[in-house]
Parts: structure tokens; sequence; C-alpha cells
């Protein structure tokens, strides 16, 4: 049915929603790179190791140098670290209290749009349902205000309609899973950075 038509026809068959869609899933595809490119940079660093270089730099004496690491180091757990380390000798709550709040806005800045990927995840499906049922009253009122067609008519209409859900569904399912991935990788983050700051407390906070 839809032989050689070019994708601007496709999109008028499909009606307003087809473009609403096509909206969402440039959005969802520009966040979904973005947010790649992000979590990308912030995981290159090995927790374990930028750990190991702070304790070697505190223990010598030197809390400047390690905070020096953490200023250059690009992740997450890097600012829980310093604003620990910004409290050195201090009593355990205040140290403790500072890495929360810093925590707190490493994972603002990870789940950042995130939510609207989820959104689209969410109601893509939806709106590419509209779109068919649109199509479909309009397939009927057609057959209504000509009186010819019959059941030709209506399958015609229905094809046509459908691609609405369809184009819904593959806007959907690849941002639900995007969705998915981004929390399960905040949630390593997040383990990271609650690790950092309990080592970081060992080792510079009192009583």
């Amino acid at each position: 049915m839809f032989e050689g038509k070019t994708a601007v026809e496709i999109l008028q068959i499909g009606g307003f929603t087809m473009y609403v869609l096509l909206f969402c899933s440039i959005l969802s595809i520009t966040i979904v790179i973005e947010r790649l490119i992000y979590y990308g940079k912030s995981a290159k660093v090995d927790r374990e190791e930028f750990m190991a270089r702070i304790k070697r730099s505190v223990k010598a004496g030197s809390p400047d140098r390690a905070m020096a690491i953490c200023a250059e180091t690009f992740a997450p757990f890097a600012d829980v670290v310093y604003s620990g380390l910004e409290r050195s000798g201090r009593p355990e709550h205040e140290i403790s209290n500072a890495m929360e709040r810093m925590i707190t806005m490493q994972v603002a800045k990870l789940e950042r749009f995130t939510g609207v990927v989820g959104t689209i995840g969410n109601t893509a499906v939806y709106i590419g349902l509209f779109g068919t049922v649109l199509g479909i009253i309009r397939a009927f009122h057609d057959i209504a205000t000509t009186g010819t067609g019959g059941m030709t008519v209506v399958i015609a209409g229905v094809a046509e309609a459908l691609i609405c859900t369809a184009t819904g569904l593959a806007v959907a399912i690849p941002a639900v899973i995007a969705y998915n991935y981004f929390t399960k990788r905040t949630g390593r983050f997040i383990s990271d950075m609650e690790l950092c700051a309990s080592e970081v407390i060992e080792l510079v906070g009192r009583k």
C-alpha cells in the first residue's frame, strides 16, 4: 500500500499524530545520544584506582594533592570525594552530610532529561493508537459521506490508519529500552559514589 510513496506522503497518510510521533522520536534520539556521551565520559575513571590514589595522597600528608586529583577527574564520585576532603578532620556527620548533598546533586545531573525518554516510551503507543482511531473514524466518515466503497474502503482506511500504531511502537520500544538502561547505569554511579563516600569518612573523619 505504501510502495512508491515518500516519507512525507506516509506522514500525511497517518495524519497530524505522525508529526507528533516524529517529534517524539527526534527528541528521544537526541537525549539518548547526549546521555550516552555523558555517561561514557563519566565512566572512564576506575573507582578503585582513583580511591587508591586519593588514599596514598592523604596518608602521605598531602590532602591538597588529593583534592587536586579530584578536581582534574571527570566522574561523579570525584566531586563527592572532593566535598568530603574539603571537610577533612571535622566530625563524621558533617563530612557525611556534605557528601550526601553532593550525591544528590550528581544524581540530578545523571538523571537529566531521562524522564522525558521514559515519558515518550510510556505515551508513544497511545499517541499511535489515537492516530489509528482517528484514521478509522475518517474512513467510516468517508463512506457515510460518499455512500460507496463498502468494506474495500474501510479496510484500506484501517490499513493506512494502522501506520500510526506501528510508528508509535517503533518510537516507544527503543525509548523504554533506553530509559531502563539509564536507570540501571545511574544506579551503578550511585553505588560508586556511596562507596567512595564511605571510604572518605573512614579516611579523614573523626568521631
